[in-house]
Order: C-alpha cells, then sequence, then structure tokens
C-alpha cells in the first residue's frame, strides 16, 4: 500500500537519520518495521516563525518496493532521413522543440546565432575582464540561451500549458540530479547546466538532429503568405516548410527584421528596474531570525517581495541567493545586468531584479511614432544611459540603497560581485520617473516588510531591462502566426514564456503544432 502524507521537520530533528521514517510511521500510527520505504516527493522550507521548519510531502511504502525509475520514458528516434523543422534559436524554448520533434519522428534543423557552451565562456570571460561584447555570444546568446549563464532557476507558474513534471524528468535523463523534482523552488546552477546542455545536444545530434552554431538568421523569404526559406549570415538560404522562432527576448535584429517585412508583431508591456545587491548574511538573518551565520542546515535564503505603488507593481524578480550579478548587454554601447547563482549558492552575496510594471499604452507617448517597437526602443535608450553612467565601459551605474531613496550621490560603493565593476552615479535623477519614482517608494516598503532590507549596506545596479520581451508576435490558436503560414512565434521571444520551463513546454507546443502542418 502507498499513502502520500505531510511531515514537518525542525532543524534539530532534521538531523536525525530516521527522521522521517520515525515521523511517517508515528503519524500513521503503524509500526516503523512495516514500512518498507519511504520517498520524498516535494521538500520546502518554511520560515516564517521564529522555528524554521522543513516541509515535506512523502510516498510511504508498507509492504511495497519503491519504483526504481521514473515512469516517464523519452522514445527517441533515428531521424536522419525524416522530413525537416526548421528551429531558430537553441535556447530551451529550441531545445526541447528539437527533442520533441525527434520523439515524433521529424528532423530538427536548429539554426544558433551564437556559440556552443563551451566555445561561449571565452566570450564571457572577454566581456567581464575586457569589457568587449560579442554580439551573437554572450550572457543571452549561445547555446542554452540566456539562462545557461545565469542561474538555471527551473520555478514557473505555467502549470496549465503542459507536462511540467515531464520538462523536469527530461533534464534529470540529460544529467541533472533528481533533486529537481523534489525541492518546491527547484535550481540547477550556472556551473552544473552546461554539462546538462552539451548532453541535450549530443542527444539531438545521435539521432540524426542537425544544430548549426554561428548561424545568424538574417531575412525571412515570405511567397503568397507562407515561409518559404531562410537567410542567414546575409548571403546563404536554405529551403523551409515550417519554422519555429524561438530567439529569445532579446534577438532585437528579429523583431526590427519582422516589422520591416511586414510582418505583424505587437508592443506588450514588462517590466525594467534595477538589481539590488545585499550581503547574503544579512538576508539570511532576516529570513531565518538567526545572528552570525545561517544554520549548515539552511541554504542561502531567498527573497520574494511586492508592493503596490499608485497601482503599479514594484517586485523582485529573478532573486539569486549566494550568487553574482552578471553582464547581460548584447551589443557594445549598453549596459545590462542580470543575476546568477552556482548550484551550491555559496557567494557571499544576495541579488535581486527590483523591477516597476510598464504599461505600453500609458508610459511610452513619446515612442509612440515608432509603433509595436516602442518599447523595445525605451529599452535601449535606458541601457545607453546606464552605458554612458557607467563609464562608457561594462562598468555599470550603482548607489548605495538609502542614498538612492534619500536623492543623494553615494561618496562610496559597497563591495560587489559584479566582476567589470562598479561606478557611482545618481541613478535617482538618470532613470525616468516612471521607474526611479516608484522604485523609491517600494525599498522603503520592502524595508517594513523584511526587517533589515532597507540599508546602506546594500548597493543598486543599473539597469535591470531584460526581464522579459517588449514584443509580442501574435500567433492562431493552432500556434501558427496569424499571418505567415508556416511560422510558429515560440518561447520568450514570441512574449509565451516567463523562464527556462514555461519556454521548454512552449517549445514542445510548437514543435506538436508545427508537425500537425506539415
Amino acid at each position: 500500500m502507498i499513502k502520500e502524507i505531510q511531515l514537518r521537520v525542525n532543524l534539530i530533528e532534521e538531523r536525525k537519520e530516521n527522521i522521517l521514517l520515525e515521523k511517517a510511521a508515528k503519524f500513521l500510527k503503524i509500526s516503523s518495521q512495516s514500512i518498507s520505504a519511504i520517498k520524498v516527493l516535494r521538500k520546502s522550507i518554511d520560515a516564517r516563525k521564529k522555528e524554521t521548519i522543513f516541509n515535506y510531502k512523502v510516498a510511504v511504502y508498507t509492504n511495497e518496493a519503491t519504483p526504481e525509475e521514473s515512469t516517464y520514458t523519452f522514445n527517441y528516434k533515428d531521424v536522419s532521413n525524416a522530413k525537416k523543422v526548421h528551429i531558430i534559436g537553441f535556447g530551451p524554448a529550441g531545445m526541447y522543440a528539437a527533442l520533441r520533434c525527434i520523439e515524433l519522428g521529424y528532423k530538427p534543423i536548429v539554426l544558433e546565432r551564437g556559440k556552443n557552451v563551451q566555445e561561449r565562456r571565452r566570450d564571457l570571460k572577454a566581456i567581464n575582464q575586457d569589457h568587449k561584447v560579442n554580439s551573437d555570444s554572450n550572457y543571452c546568446f549561445g547555446e542554452g540561451g540566456a539562462g545557461t549563464y545565469s542561474d538555471g532557476k527551473l520555478y514557473t507558474r505555467s502549470l496549465k500549458r503542459g507536462d511540467v513534471r515531464r520538462i523536469f524528468e527530461n533534464l534529470v535523463f540529460h544529467g541533472a540530479t533528481e533533486q529537481i523534482l523534489i525541492d518546491a523552488h527547484p535550481h540547477i546552477g550556472t556551473n552544473k547546466l552546461p554539462k546538462i546542455i552539451k548532453n541535450i545536444r549530443e542527444t539531438i545530434l545521435d539521432f540524426g538532429g542537425e544544430i548549426h552554431f554561428s548561424t545568424s538568421v538574417t531575412d525571412f523569404i515570405i511567397r503568397d503568405q507562407k515561409i518559404k526559406a531562410l537567410q542567414f549570415n546575409n548571403d546563404k538560404e536554405i529551403d523551409v516548410r515550417a519554422v519555429i522562432l524561438a530567439t529569445g527576448h532579446s534577438a532585437r535584429d528579429i523583431y526590427e527584421l519582422l516589422h520591416k517585412k511586414n510582418i505583424a508583431i505587437k508592443a506588450k508591456s514588462f517590466a525594467m528596474g534595477v538589481r539590488v545587491e545585499h550581503p547574503q548574511e544579512i538576508i539570511d538573518q532576516i529570513q531565518y531570525s538567526c545572528s552570525g551565520e545561517r544554520d549548515e542546515l539552511l541554504p542561502a535564503a531567498a527573497y520574494s517581495l511586492v508592493h503596490q505603488v499608485n497601482n503599479r507593481g514594484v517586485y523582485s524578480f529573478c532573486m539569486c541567493p549566494g550568487g553574482f550579478i552578471v553582464p547581460a548587454a548584447t551589443a557594445e554601447g549598453e549596459v545590462v545586468v542580470n543575476g546568477m547563482s552556482p548550484s551550491r549558492r555559496n557567494n557571499k552575496f544576495a541579488n535581486s531584479g527590483i523591477v516597476v510594471e510598464l504599461d505600453i499604452d500609458k508610459d511610452f507617448k513619446k515612442y509612440e511614432h515608432l509603433g509595436p517597437l516602442k518599447g523595445l526602443q525605451f529599452q535601449k535608450d535606458l541601457e545607453k544611459i546606464a552605458y554612458f553612467a557607467g563609464g562608457r565601459s561594462q562598468t555599470a551605474p550603482a548607489q548605495r540603497l538609502v542614498d538612492f531613496v534619500d536623492g543623494k550621490q553615494s561618496n562610496h560603493l559597497n563591495e560587489t560581485s559584479y566582476q567589470p565593476g562598479l561606478n557611482s552615479a545618481p541613478l535617482h535623477s538618470l532613470l525616468p520617473k516612471v521607474i526611479g519614482s516608484k522604485l523609491r517608494k517600494g525599498f522603503p516598503a520592502f524595508g517594513n516588510k523584511m526587517h533589515g532590507y532597507f540599508t546602506n549596506e546594500a548597493n543598486i545596479v543599473g539597469v535591470e531591462s531584460r526581464t522579459s520581451s517588449p514584443i509580442n508576435i501574435p500567433r492562431k490558436e493552432d500556434l501558427e502566426h496569424v499571418q505567415i503560414e508556416g511560422l510558429f512565434p515560440c518561447g520568450e521571444g514570441g512574449g509565451y514564456a516567463g523562464g527556462i520551463i514555461s519556454a521548454a513546454m512552449d517549445g514542445e507546443r510548437c514543435a506538436e503544432a508545427a508537425i500537425a502542418k506539415l
């Protein structure tokens, strides 16, 4: 017999070797000898009160063995000579679209503008140390997409759009730890993701798919409202029948190309702001109600914050405990920041985007003449301001947190994890009012919710501008573009996902939709 139950374990109990067995037997009022196995299904931490509690959801097996293997199987077929589906972009959406094509017996041809995960490292080193931005290989572009070198968080709220568990199981199939199947807020870590992505690449190639790196799509050949061919690297063409467009939220040249060719796109609302960085110890002490270092059994503490300012949300985004701030620019002349964490989350800083909701219909009046590209241009202009305020390099403009709210330029800045360095700048006056004024009200409110958060021991760093795409590429219910037959906008770049898992699920759905049209 199998029973699923909830168990609560405190820090002292967590140290005991057989505590789950002991608690399960007591909960079910049976002998521990009658329990043949316990399988942890979910684990989370509740630190809302002074006593930190581990919440477990477990399956208790009595006189029955636990299943040794996953019930999910991935039946990949040799598709060397099968019908082709072309996929532009090899981030989560593109990767899972390719894997799904192979499962269904179709050959994915992937065109990726960036480099593979190993070769990307040299370009990341160049942007961090030499302030040189490779516009095709950076923290956003390349094998695995933006998530590869910016944390690998797997938490998603998109539970109705596909089989979330299947996405997680496929990551485990390709080398991720089974812990991601258990944790309430699963995370792989920037140091471990490249190996998993390499394994996914090898699966695609081993079963007959193709992946072409350093291949930028530069034109869509359209005839009679059907996509007929793709031009890449400005001079080569390939014929196509079904194209999954999974280029990510930073492929601005693709949006501009679509607009130039009168292929329907729409401006959409998004969020922008800054990244705030605290010593991790401060966040630990707030969240775990401890003094000094946190207990060794506890992970680096995270937080999630939201506050309404004049009916606009100000909220934390992509919070990275024990992490680093990284330069996420995709072109020279701009500064963009993002966050990442290694798998152990053992760096001494915690950082998070703190962003403001922007309304595409109200906040961009001076950009109206740009039509669907108005939000994109707003992004560009703010990133250019950050570039000049940082010192015309990848050095980022920064300010101490309380100084920012008080409207006072910081005489000095705190230590930071941001490798290119920080430059003291008056972000309180540089940020557009629609963002800056709301942040200046939001931060003290966060301090009321998390006592100790609002402190000058924290820096704010500008700008966090790539939270999501400012463009939506509209599609019909069958996921095909509203205007162009054979084109399937997908993932974050199309405006249909907000992270690794939701993008992966959308990639699978688009693969199924594209195949249905062949």
